[in-house]
């Protein structure tokens, strides 16, 4: 019997993941599951699936999550520190899906028990990737994408030599606003943002699909976790979200990944690695589907894809303050404080000024220092935010 543990439970991922461990509940023993603010969901969860321990992030809800738990045998706990000290718990497989710079820590703790990491929380290699792949390689671990995409690009290179791949592209459906006049973007309200054609996912990264800033999160990812350099990698926008992702060889041929719109496709692939099992996904009729779209991504309609190849040409702790300064403006656009891009203007801007402080960008890569740098780039960030308010 496997021992998984899931962090991020209670989110799209999280659900998707359980949902497959349901189905095969014989083999699998669940050692811990963590969540935010829905303490129903996760308590439910933990009960349903028999865990050792829940952990919600919010310490003033641990109280809440106790009394849910009451005469379930699971134990609880809140905060910080009690999501890192659950990934020292013994775990074969361990689903990190825990939303932003938050799901590092865990990670890297996780990675120390030498287990496999279905990485899910793309902020973790986009803020700390060197630190996160050195880690796994000191310990013994092995890290799994969970991202559609780099899941695609994973597979595609199995039995391939890297050295013989000239470019790898990932795709973008190109969210609520592909079509769009750029003119009108400035004006674009949360729910038109929230309104995704093809993917139904959390709020958060619904309209960082929208704004194209999750691509361009992935585009970091996936430099920091095949190790191609910035050139090779590309982007399309392929409106039926069905061609994941694109391997490109020195003989001219490309690889595609094509396969439905269901994130367990993915998160199935890395709960049954090294084998292939069965899915229950949709099988793809292509007859009926008739045709797949292509073309190049428009970057002032999504100036974030710029920003992601000044990250990775930067590299050092760019990609901390990048995703920091992404954070910050995105739940001020939720707020109703800032446009719709507003949120790029907020993060090139805290990228410019903090680019010029001595030391910062161009420091270890350490815990203390991402974190440094995650601080300032939320201050500059909120300073940027209330410039642009005073402006109306």
């Amino acid at each position: 019997m496997r021992r998984v543990s899931v962090f991020g439970a209670t989110g799209s991922i999280g659900q998707n993941t359980l949902d497959l461990i349901r189905r095969r509940r014989a083999e699998f023993k669940v050692v811990a599951l963590t969540g935010g603010a829905n303490i129903a969901q996760l308590a439910a969860d933990a009960r349903e699936f028999g865990a050792d321990l829940a952990v919600t992030a919010d310490e003033a809800r641990l109280g809440e999550l106790r009394e849910a738990l009451a005469g379930s045998g699971v134990e609880a706990a809140a905060g910080a520190q009690a999501l890192v000290e659950a990934a020292e718990r013994p775990a074969d497989w361990i689903m990190s899906a825990i939303v932003g710079a938050a799901g590092l820590a865990p990670g890297l703790k996780a990675l120390e028990q030498g287990t496999t990491l279905a990485l899910a929380n793309k902020e973790s290699l986009v803020t700390a990737g060197p630190l996160l792949m050195a880690t796994a390689r000191a310990h013994g671990a092995t890290i799994l994408p969970v991202d559609s995409e780099h899941s695609a690009v994973f597979q595609g290179l199995i039995g391939e030599d890297a050295a013989s791949v000239e470019r790898v592209i990932i795709t973008a459906s190109g969210g609520p606003f592909r079509d769009w006049p750029v003119g009108q973007l400035a004006r674009a309200t949360l729910e038109q943002a929230l309104n995704h054609p093809n993917w139904v996912m959390g709020q958060r990264i619904t309209i960082d699909s929208a704004s194209m800033f999750n691509k361009a999160l992935e585009l970091i990812e996936t430099h920091e976790f095949f190790g191609f350099p910035p050139e090779q990698i590309e982007v399309l926008v392929h409106p039926e979200s069905l061609v994941h992702a694109l391997v490109g060889f020195n003989d001219g041929a490309l690889m595609a990944h094509i396969g439905p719109a269901d994130m367990r496709h993915a998160i199935g692939f890395a709960l049954n690695w090294p084998e292939r099992r069965h899915l229950p996904v949709e099988r793809l009729d292509l007859a009926r589907i008739g045709q797949l779209r292509f073309q190049a991504p428009d970057e002032t309609r999504f100036p974030a894809l710029r920003l992601a190849r000044e990250v990775m040409q930067t590299g050092g702790l760019a990609g901390a303050v990048f995703n920091a300064a992404k954070e910050r403006a995105l739940d001020a656009f939720i707020a109703g404080k800032i446009g719709f891009m507003d949120m790029a203007a907020v993060v090139e801007q805290v990228l410019g000024s903090l680019s010029v402080r001595p030391g910062l960008i161009q420091g270890a890569i350490t815990l203390d220092n991402v974190a440094e740098a995650d601080h300032l780039a939320r201050v500059g960030a909120s300073e940027a935010i209330r410039a642009l308010q005073a402006k109306g």
